[in-house]
């Protein structure tokens, strides 16, 4: 079943073992200093986001050194041993997210299990969001975290835009007509570029922004 209310790209997800680390990294691939955005008390995660205009930001996010833990796992995957190991190695591109209208909906469309709903919020900003009960992204995070804002604007319409434009979101995957298919059941299929890859190399992603000096392309691989 086919989702009743459209599915935009809402941003793109970058974590860190620190949000300096994170913040270092932007600023190394980008040439930009990335502001600072609020911290998440339900998840024990602070964050630094920025606008890539056309409605799409990118998000920073680490786990709060200060913070209590919450009471269950943060999202993103944080406190898998897995990712926070790949984390030692340096920030990393681990997710996406879409947005809609109505989040009952586009989960009842999904082929997947996305989670269940809950509210969240980040100082004046409050949305919906599914959640895993284990905290894992769906999909190794090549499916996209799924929110519907409760405000009355998009948060990139209130960030700093340095002068950086998204450009794509692209998909590597060996199994480009799953991911295909699990995309389209939730209307995200013509969000992104996907591609198939060889079983034998690894999924990846890349976010592919213009920049100062010409095109940017930051991947989920750390060494590419």
């Amino acid at each position: 079943m086919t989702p009743l209310m459209p599915t935009r790209l809402d941003h793109i997800v970058i974590a860190a073992r620190t949000l300096e680390q994170g913040a270092a990294y932007i600023h190394e691939k980008m040439g930009i200093t990335i502001p600072d955005g609020g911290v998440h008390d339900m998840m024990g995660t602070f964050n630094k986001v920025m606008s890539l205009g056309h409605g799409v930001y990118l998000e920073v996010i680490a786990i709060h050194p200060e913070m209590r833990a919450p009471s269950r796992p943060r999202w993103f995957g944080l406190d898998d041993p897995h990712v926070r190991n790949s984390l030692d190695c340096g920030p990393k591109l681990l997710t996406w997210a879409v947005n809609t209208d109505s989040l009952d909906s586009l989960l009842s469309g999904s082929d997947l299990p996305l989670g269940t709903v809950v509210e969240a919020r980040r100082d004046h900003l409050k949305w919906k969001v599914a959640l895993t009960e284990d905290g894992g992204m769906p999909g190794a995070g090549f499916i996209p975290l799924c929110i519907e804002w409760l405000v009355d604007f998009h948060p990139s319409e209130q960030m700093s835009q340095p002068d950086c434009q998204f450009k794509s979101f692209r998909l590597y995957h060996p199994r480009r007509q799953w991911l295909e298919e699990a995309l389209k059941s939730i209307g995200a299929g013509s969000l992104v570029d996907i591609h198939e890859i060889e079983d034998s190399v690894s999924p990846y992603m890349e976010l592919v922004v213009d920049g100062p000096h010409g095109e940017i392309v930051i991947s989920s691989i750390t060494q590419r």
